[in-house]
């Protein structure tokens, strides 16, 4: 979770004192995604050089992976299946766009336009498929954690850390595709990245190769490398495929943070893309939005032309797949490992709140539905319909299940029963 939304406001203030001029220039809250964005060069892989990166660095040998702890008898894994996508991606209809709320212009004063949510009309869950809902978890704290699996088998379910129960989930629903991630000691991009990736693999392989039923291993935690170090994260990434591949496990690369990367930045990882698609990885990021799952749908990014089925927070991904990756033939499979609500994305219209639960009674009176919780399934719903029209897709993760902490406020636990009814509704 967290959003590096980076965005400076840089205004000259004027103050008239004995006829001077003073300039100044003053840092701003950062607000979601409206950063000017540079045009994507034409042909992929025309990265600029980049200054604070190492020289290019010669991987060793694949099952190169030298540790502080004593993995010598530990024998490679075999590979999971990838899992089966259909080379064919169907093809979408236009949703509609968002119809804006007219401003009223009095003769003096300009009245703010009031948000309103967009609320969409849904298509037929018949010419979608199944559900790809998913969920993401802490903690496996609650029994209606594995109910849920049991109930729905689920398309995806995300372990952070206490990944041991996906054992559980492949068991009772072995079609789920699991994704695991460790948290990380470190996520700064000092040195040469190859050995910086040598280091994390190295810390964290015990517990990778204890867990077998971990489909995708993520990485680091939504950075946002941004210019100036995107080149060094896409070789961090692609050291760390091919150190996971020598021990047969597969990654799952990116994990970026809702709103970024920007395209031009997103090129620069074009890099990572093409050894994950090498090695049977995939891509994985995070969606959220607030006050609704649909807010600046349908809006573009600076420099870009507006889309009816595009967004700047959710469906931001298929930006990087319309405009790079499927140009380049580069389409892999694709996660959304964290998706839903997150109200501290800046300089939005609604009120104050952090999880789902805060919005509840603001989605009533906007007329999402008779309840919040059956509007936050309506807004579930929505972006579900949306995901299964993109066949690369494998599925989105819900945050969050088992919270603990500071997550309390985004808990799922207690709708994990509907959310399963859901699920089984799109069959």
């Amino acid at each position: 979770m967290g959003y590096r939304f980076r965005r400076v406001w840089c205004g000259l203030v004027l103050l008239a004192a004995l006829g001077g001029i003073l300039a100044a220039c003053q840092p701003e809250t950062a607000v979601p995604t409206l950063a000017v964005v540079v045009a994507v060069p034409t042909a992929v892989g025309s990265a600029l050089p980049n200054a604070n990166l190492p020289a290019t660095f010669t991987p060793g040998p694949e099952t190169a992976v030298t540790s502080t702890g004593d993995f010598s008898a530990a024998a490679p894994l075999e590979a999971t299946p990838t899992p089966t996508l259909g080379p064919n991606l169907p093809t979408s209809s236009p949703w509609p766009s968002r119809t804006a709320t007219p401003s009223v212009t009095p003769d003096a004063t300009v009245t703010p336009t009031r948000y309103a949510s967009f609320i969409p009309d849904l298509p037929p869950s018949s010419e979608l498929g199944p559900s790809k809902l998913g969920i993401h978890v802490v903690r496996n704290n609650d029994p209606a954690i594995m109910e849920f699996v049991r109930r729905s088998q689920p398309a995806v379910v995300k372990a952070v850390d206490d990944v041991g129960f996906l054992e559980e989930v492949k068991a009772v629903s072995p079609r789920t595709i699991t994704i695991g991630r460790l948290s990380a000691r470190d996520q700064s991009y000092a040195g040469v990245p190859e050995e910086t990736a040598r280091d994390f693999v190295e810390y964290q392989l015990e517990r990778y190769l204890a867990n077998p039923y971990v489909d995708y291993w993520e990485g680091w935690n939504e950075p946002d490398p941004n210019l100036d170090n995107m080149a060094w994260y896409a070789r961090f990434e692609q050291e760390r495929v091919r150190l996971l591949a020598s021990y047969g496990l597969k990654a799952a690369v990116g994990g970026f943070a809702t709103g970024v990367p920007e395209l031009n930045e997103f090129e620069l990882f074009v890099p990572a893309i093409e050894t994950a698609v090498e090695y049977g990885g995939i891509l994985s990021l995070h969606e959220y939005s607030a006050p609704d799952m649909t807010y600046l749908y349908g809006d573009p990014l600076p420099g870009y032309p507006a889309y009816p089925d595009r967004g700047s927070l959710t469906f931001r991904y298929r930006w990087y797949y319309r405009e790079i990756l499927e140009p380049a033939g580069l389409v892999l499979p694709l996660v959304i490992s964290e998706a839903g609500i997150d109200g501290i994305i800046g300089g939005r219209p609604g009120p104050e709140g952090k999880g789902w639960a805060d919005f509840k009674e603001y989605w009533v009176q906007q007329g999402w539905a008779d309840t919040g919780e059956e509007a936050f399934i309506k807004q579930l719903n929505w972006y579900d319909n949306g995901v299964r029209q993109d066949g690369y897709v494998i599925g989105f993760a819900v945050f969050t299940a088992g919270p603990i902490g500071q997550w309390e406020e985004y808990s799922i636990n207690g709708i994990l029963p509907e959310l399963a009814d859901y699920v089984i509704s799109q069959r």
